[in-house]
């Protein structure tokens, strides 16, 4: 395949990343990084292919339907150029979008995110929980199947948080400005005697610090993306006999918007990432993703 060049972050070639079939990593933006990396800390051999629809971002005040759609076009590519495993690292998508994508290509296993409700339950003391997310991840049957199974005798606390995702992706991790909103988001929970805060967005964990700064010792926060890459990597285990490589996999980064701008995020956000990797760029074009 051929792929037009951005001049950032480019190392190897991208056509080596699909000789062994790719473990494909798609979100909105860059929150999906946080579960890439725990992909690649726990499969450190395999290759991976990593699509950002910056483009679109952020997918939480999208409309269901519209995130659908996009989800689906995206899968189609991913598959396209070489995806033995998609991975849909963004709780609106998986929200959206999981049991469509699972049903149009049942050829390609499927790991989703949802809010990591069960683990939540299991461990207050105060009874009462809380998960903050996009407005499009609560209105996802996804959600409401996890407080009907897990959610008995224990309060669950739902916030919308506008505003960060956008502060992610513009690189304000820890400015003033995203701790006011982390803030004015976190303090009805803690007023309400919340003790464990799960992050039910891919984007939230590069804000654990600020988000902990904020809410104290006694209050736990849950990521879900370590439970998400195990969750991978026994699909993979399950469906293909044990790799025999030796040396670290190849990474492509792929954005539907500025890669010169989506490699130096790229820098800054995992800055010590094992194997070689490359960033590029891709288009839409009439509802399809072109590279």
């Amino acid at each position: 395949m051929s792929w037009p060049s951005t001049g950032c972050c480019v190392v190897g070639r991208a056509s080596s990343l699909t000789d062994h079939g790719s473990i494909a990593v798609f979100d909105s933006g860059v929150g999906g990084l946080t579960v890439w990396r725990e992909i690649v800390c726990l499969a450190p051999h395999e290759d991976t292919l990593y699509l950002a629809d910056q483009a679109h971002v952020p997918y939480g005040s999208r409309s269901l339907a519209e995130v659908r759609e996009f989800s689906k076009s995206i899968a189609r590519f991913l598959l396209d150029h070489g995806a033995k495993i998609i991975v849909v690292a963004c709780n609106t998508a998986s929200a959206a979008a999981l049991y469509a994508l699972r049903s149009s290509f049942p050829q390609v296993p499927f790991v989703g995110m949802e809010p990591a409700v069960k683990p939540a339950v299991e461990r207050t003391s105060s009874g009462v929980v809380a998960v903050i997310a996009t407005k499009a991840t609560f209105q996802g049957e996804l959600f409401a199947s996890l407080l009907e199974r897990y959610a008995h005798d224990v309060e669950v606390l739902t916030q919308v948080c506008p505003g960060l995702v956008e502060a992610v992706e513009a690189g304000g991790l820890d400015t003033p400005e995203t701790e006011a909103l982390l803030r004015s988001c976190l303090t009805p929970l803690l007023d309400a005697g919340v003790d464990q805060l799960v992050l039910g967005c891919t984007h939230y964990p590069f804000l654990r610090p600020t988000i902990e700064g904020i809410v104290g010792a006694n209050v736990s926060v849950i990521d879900p993306a370590p439970a998400v890459a195990r969750q991978t990597r026994s699909v993979l285990a399950r469906r293909e006999e044990e790799g025999c490589r030796d040396s670290l996999g190849q990474h492509l980064f792929l954005t539907s918007a500025d890669g010169t701008c989506f490699g130096k995020m790229i820098d800054r956000l995992l800055p010590s990432s094992g194997g070689m990797r490359e960033v590029r760029e891709v288009h839409w074009r009439g509802g399809d993703l072109e590279a």
